[in-house]
């Protein structure tokens, strides 16, 4: 008999493409509050080293080098910021239609603060501040979009809290 090994795999990274690379790190550590654990460094087209080999596994062999810096949340998820020279610098059309990653999201209780934030420094907040369960629990959301045209979205409360059934009633037990 065989016995299934599942269980759920923790969320490591995100990668994120950005026209540049020193001002994103500068929005992601300054208004995010991330952890810069790698600054911004020049991978170049090259076979002498693992990184080299890896990329153009990755990427084939249609550029010759590009910059990369590693940060990370408060919880320990590494976001990777990168910065090709040679490409596209604008954002695609936001469709959430289409297959593929339709936005990330990050936690901040503070919401109103942040959202203003992001928008101080370059961003947009593309909608108004939503209760997901108004009059009956405090768990707020918006989507926002980052100076460089990335949309992501801002939870007041865990994934968890704001979808499982009792998980919060807002009385005292």
């Amino acid at each position: 008999m065989k016995t299934e090994n599942n269980y759920p795999k923790s969320f490591s990274h995100i990668g994120l493409t950005v026209p540049d690379i020193k001002a994103a790190v500068q929005f992601y550590s300054e208004v995010m509050g991330w952890y810069v654990i790698m600054e911004p460094s020049t991978v170049k087209k090259e076979t002498d080293t693992a990184i080299g080999q890896m990329c153009i596994d990755v990427f084939g062999t249609d550029w010759e080098e590009f910059e990369i810096a590693h940060l990370a949340t408060s919880d320990g998820i590494g976001v990777e910021l990168f910065s090709f020279p040679h490409g596209v610098k604008e954002a695609p059309a936001f469709n959430p239609f289409h297959t593929g990653l339709f936005h990330f999201c990050i936690q901040d209780p503070q919401i109103e603060e942040l959202v203003d934030k992001i928008v101080a420094h370059g961003g947009k907040q593309r909608m108004p501040i939503r209760e997901y369960y108004p009059k009956e629990k405090p768990f707020k959301m918006c989507y926002v979009e980052d100076p460089f045209g990335i949309v992501f979205e801002v939870y007041t409360h865990s994934y968890e809290l704001t979808y499982s059934s009792g998980a919060y009633t807002g009385k005292p037990a």
